[in-house]
């Protein structure tokens, strides 16, 4: 069971972006002392003026007992917990910057999905190479920032190795708007959190395509499949990847264009440069997910197309042609 415990501990958030502040706020809220960390200067000088994060949330208020900075010893002073919410990719240089800065007790909870694209290694394998021994956990689930940012209800999941540990974080993260469940299946968690950014590519790229409904349908079910025979084969429990971290996060990141991976597979699939040039999380996490499947046997055909679609091997409609021609098999295979 679940109790809400806020006694005003020292939380440390590491990243300034829409996540990362939006995270800030909702603990502000659960009465923790919150501190801000940015690398843009004009962000902090931005919230500390205006109250707001205008780049990356804006119209959403910050609690102006938040303290926002570019100094990173200030922020991590006497952490209890450090949410890293820098991209995944970015996740290793940022630690190898600040680890001597974290309070040796402190927990690490990792709020980036990803999986890092040079080593193929998932993020909290990242943390335990660079700043061993230290406890580490996830947040993950169905959640966007602008939604968690403005205090609309927004339930997640906590992971930690250690179910005592998960438990004890999911109570006194959570406050009335957002709901923390919790498990030990920490991988579990991590694998479907990354996975699902590259199927919400797919998913965009087919309604992009004008593809329709259906196709989108048929591309979502047939990727979670995928997702999980990846994640068994890094030991992931079934029942984590259909919660919230897997099927949840799926559902919601495959059905708007709020999500960025969506959006970017939205303009793939209309012929545009998505992003003008900028990449979602999801395409170094389809690049390295398929390198998995490989060297792993997976059957992951979504992937696999996926990833030669951003590599521009194939075009949109051979993508879909050769998914359309594999051949037919039982729905369980």
């Amino acid at each position: 069971m679940i109790f809400y415990v806020n006694n005003d501990r020292k939380i440390a958030v590491l990243g300034g972006g829409a996540w990362g502040t939006a995270l800030a706020i909702t603990m502000r809220r659960a009465r923790h002392d919150v501190r801000l960390w940015a690398r843009d200067a004009a962000t902090v000088d931005t919230i500390r003026s205006r109250g707001e994060n205008s780049r990356y949330l804006p119209g959403v208020p910050i609690d102006p007992a938040i303290l926002a900075t570019s100094d990173a010893a200030e922020v991590l002073q006497g952490a209890d917990y450090v949410l890293a919410v820098v991209p995944a990719q970015q996740l290793r240089q940022a630690l190898v910057s600040v680890a001597d800065l974290i309070p040796a007790d402190a927990t690490i909870i990792l709020c980036a999905k990803g999986i890092e694209l040079t080593t193929g290694k998932l993020l909290s394998a990242i943390v335990e190479e660079i700043i061993p021994g230290r406890p580490v956990a996830a947040l993950s689930g169905p959640s966007f920032a602008a939604d968690v940012g403005k205090g609309l209800p927004t339930a997640v999941v906590v992971a930690a190795r250690e179910r005592e540990r998960a438990e004890g974080l999911a109570g006194r993260l959570s406050s009335e708007q957002f709901r923390c469940y919790s498990t030990d299946d920490l991988i579990g968690v991590e694998v479907g959190g990354a996975l699902k950014n590259v199927l919400a590519i797919a998913a965009g790229t087919v309604i992009g395509a004008g593809l329709g409904a259906s196709a989108q349908a048929a591309m979502v079910t047939r990727g979670f499949v995928e997702l999980r025979r990846v994640a068994e084969s890094f030991g992931a429990r079934p029942e984590t990847v259909m919660g919230l971290s897997g099927l949840g996060d799926l559902l919601l990141t495959c059905s708007t264009a709020q999500s960025r991976n969506f959006a970017y597979g939205l303009a793939l699939g209309r012929g545009e440069l998505p992003g003008g040039g900028k990449l979602a999380e999801g395409v170094a996490t389809t690049a390295i997910a398929a390198r998995i499947v490989k060297e792993r046997g997976i059957d992951a055909p979504i992937i696999r197309t996926a990833h030669r679609l951003l590599e521009g091997v194939i075009t949109v409609d051979e993508a879909v042609s050769n998914l359309m021609t594999r051949p037919l098999r039982g729905e369980d295979e």
